[in-house]
């Protein structure tokens, strides 16, 4: 069901997810792949570069609200607790400060992990 979900997903990226998506793929020859839209557990993230155990979340003005920001945290928990590094980024942020978005993402890509 997740791949299912994850599937439909990749076919309905929002724009900012879509600018994001075209810079991760420059990465590739650096040798940091990234999946889009790619199913952890029970949640689907919407990037993940799972050699690197960092995942990437595009949010939009839902997550500011208290429902959203609770069930960011839960999911949040979840992910950390299996290994991962979650970055959140505002759809404002991807709009307005991209460079700024990949410096940030390019300097945790190159911090240790300690699976990697």
């Amino acid at each position: 069901m997740a791949n299912e979900n994850a599937r439909k997903l990749r076919k309905q990226l929002t724009p900012q997810e879509i600018k994001l998506w075209s810079r991760l793929r420059a990465l590739k020859p650096l040798g940091y792949h990234f999946r889009r839209q790619a199913p952890i557990g029970a949640y689907i993230v919407d990037f993940a570069c799972l050699r690197r155990h960092l995942l990437l979340e595009v949010d939009g003005g839902q997550h500011g609200l208290a429902p959203g920001m609770e069930r960011d945290i839960r999911r949040d928990r979840f992910l950390v607790s299996h290994g991962f590094r979650v970055l959140r980024f505002w759809n404002s942020d991807i709009d307005q400060n991209l460079e700024g978005v990949m410096e940030r993402i390019l300097s945790e890509l190159s911090t240790p992990t300690p699976t990697g």
